[in-house]
């Protein structure tokens, strides 16, 4: 039988997040860890597995917080960048009724279809939107921004847990921790069809970065709020990198058993969603 492991979280602070310097940095040292999930978790899909363990080899640096809409548009506005969604087929939003999906040319970063303010997660951003991002950090700043890879990003969310969750095995004791499909997005949106926790963290939509209590390594919104994309290939078979890209964590508009730490999802690196976003790691 599994034994939990639960570290301590940390109180909700805001991001000290400098567009165009560089977003507030944790120091992640290296260790080694269980990734994946266990055949008895609940939610666990085959993807997900086996388990291994994992040597993280060195340390790296990962932000606090995901990246915000005031540092992306600190980039678009140096560079001029027209991020796919904007230059192409738009962004996958919820219609109106929240019973599905749709394709919508009218959406991208700057208008996702729900307020949102400088402080919040920037959304309909593909990998190759993020993967510039970093390339212009770097080159901004003279350090070695760029997408975590998968098994930095859950040795980074997992903070020493061995739980589904950091915060533990209960999804309905979330909304401290995580914004996701819960009851106040069941208010909204009553027809939808994902699950939805018991509890109510008061947030539709995105929430601004660093809302919620951190995890035992002191990061913001490694579960929940939008889905982060991350460097790996989705398959093991590189050749097909091309088509799909990892993402994990989960979004605002999705239930539980997403909202795990070894949760994998998977998009087209071209794909622009409402609960999408990225955070980045940098070279130490």
């Amino acid at each position: 039988e599994r034994v939990a492991t639960v570290p301590p979280t940390l109180p909700a602070v805001p991001c000290a997040n400098a567009p165009g310097l560089g977003p507030e940095m944790i120091v992640i040292e290296a260790g080694r860890f269980t990734m994946g999930s266990p055949n008895n978790e609940p939610g666990r899909l085959e993807q997900e597995g086996p388990q291994r363990e994992i040597v993280v080899v060195r340390p790296f640096a990962i932000a606090r917080c995901e990246t915000t809409v005031a540092e992306f548009r600190a980039f678009v506005e140096a560079t001029g960048h027209e991020t796919q969604a904007e230059a192409g087929k738009g962004c996958t939003v919820l219609n109106e009724a929240g019973t599905d999906t749709e394709q919508r040319k009218d959406r991208n970063w700057r208008d996702p279809g729900f307020p949102q303010t400088d402080a919040h997660p920037v959304v309909c951003v593909s990998w190759n939107d993020a993967v510039a991002y970093a390339e212009w950090l770097s080159r901004r700043t003279g350090q070695t921004y760029r997408l975590p890879s998968e098994a930095e990003w859950e040795y980074a969310a997992r903070a020493g847990s061995t739980t589904s969750r950091f915060w533990g095995d209960d999804p309905n004791a979330g909304c401290d921790y995580a914004n996701a499909a819960d009851q106040a997005l069941k208010r909204r949106y009553p027809e939808f069809k994902r699950s939805f926790a018991t509890c109510d963290d008061g947030t539709i939509y995105t929430a601004p970065v660093g809302r919620f209590q951190r995890n035992a390594f002191g990061l913001s919104d490694m579960l929940g709020n939008v889905w982060e994309w991350v460097q790996d290939c989705y398959d093991a078979d590189n050749e097909n990198c091309y088509y799909r890209r990892v993402d994990r964590g989960g979004g605002w508009y999705f239930g539980p058993v997403y909202v795990r730490s070894a949760f994998r999802g998977m998009a087209l690196p071209s794909d622009a969603i409402s609960s999408q976003g990225f955070r980045l790691a940098r070279d130490l």
